[in-house]
């Protein structure tokens, strides 16, 4: 394990407030208990270092803003991309070099300067009717075409999952083309953008729509409830662009705060989640795709089928976020 200057120094100079008597490392998670707590448990059984969860759906960054270098936080969890963004861009974070992480997590899901590391990938799929369409040999640019006018389903353009999407179009095909493409995309939709995206699998089922787009694990995730199985029967899922340069991915990850009381020790915990047994329960759990390439998906999420993903950096999403909330607004998605 090698640590950063930061985390060195960090580490030497915050013997001050909460840090000193700080020997349980504190968790600030916005992944829900259910999904972190097991994996907790295993880390503690293995290492002896207790843990403690703080489970919150959003405000994680203003709270370490707040409570700066007295903060407990040793670890944030996120279960996007854009949260993890919002602790860089607000300085919040420390850097972390491990030659662990570095080895198990490939240079696409992670920041260059160790910023941040993703822990799971999930795709942006599209759900298709399985009674009207079938499956499909789809790309994201067809969801533009006339022949779809009035068969698709989607939650906000301003929620993070289409704004990434849309980071990657530009990433992929520029501003203009993208901004074509959004306008199309709209022109094509069954509904104004609402719900979540397990609702737009639902619109699917009813006969609203034709084509939902949505993330990967809510299809596991659907499969699993009673309530919600039919949902998830009436579509195929399809992987976008599988000929050409892939279906575009996500992450959930994680950062060390910049004043984290027990910085080695949650490198300990930063590497036991990228490991072979913590990979392996977030697979099963959630049904999402480890980040660890040689941990395999669950046989439920291995049973869709094999797929090529887009090998955009994932921190080029964040160059592109801007430009994406921008084109969102120019053609109005959400209105």
């Amino acid at each position: 394990m090698k640590l950063s200057k930061g985390v060195l120094f960090a580490g030497l100079a915050c013997l001050t407030g909460s840090s000193m008597a700080a020997d349980k490392l504190t968790v600030y998670s916005y992944r829900q208990a259910f999904l972190i707590e097991p994996i907790l448990a295993e880390f503690t059984k293995e290492t002896g270092i207790q843990t403690q969860l703080v489970f919150a759906k959003d405000g994680i960054a203003e709270r370490l803003q707040r409570e700066g270098r007295l903060s407990p936080a040793d670890l944030v969890l996120t279960s996007e991309f854009s949260k993890l963004m919002e602790l860089v861009d607000k300085d919040l974070v420390d850097k972390v070099q491990s030659p662990v992480l570095e080895s198990n997590i490939p240079a696409q899901l992670r920041s260059a300067d160790g910023d941040w590391y993703a822990l799971t990938v999930r795709t942006r799929s599209l759900y298709s009717s399985k009674e009207r369409l079938g499956k499909l040999d789809i790309d994201y640019e067809d969801l533009a075409d006339p022949k779809y006018k009035g068969k698709i389903c989607t939650r906000s353009g301003k929620h993070p999952y289409n704004i990434s999407l849309v980071a990657s179009m530009i990433a992929n095909k520029g501003e203009a083309e993208t901004k074509v493409w959004l306008e199309g995309l709209k022109a094509n939709l069954a509904r104004k953008p609402q719900g979540n995206d397990r609702a737009q699998v639902k619109a699917v089922k009813e006969g609203l729509c034709d084509i939902a787009i949505g993330n990967s694990y809510y299809f596991g995730a659907m499969m699993q409830d009673p309530e919600q199985k039919s949902w998830a029967d009436a579509v195929y899922i399809n992987f976008p662009n599988q000929s050409n340069r892939g279906t575009h991915i996500n992450v959930s990850g994680m950062a060390m705060p910049k004043y984290a009381p027990n910085k080695e020790k949650a490198v300990k915990l930063m590497e036991f989640l990228a490991s072979d047994k913590a990979q392996h329960a977030y697979a099963e759990v959630n049904m999402e795709y480890p980040v660890k390439v040689d941990v395999k998906p669950s046989d439920v999420v291995a049973s869709w089928g094999e797929f090529k993903a887009d090998t955009l950096a994932i921190e080029k999403l964040a160059e592109y976020h801007g430009a994406a909330v921008k084109l969102l607004d120019e053609v109005k998605f959400d209105l």
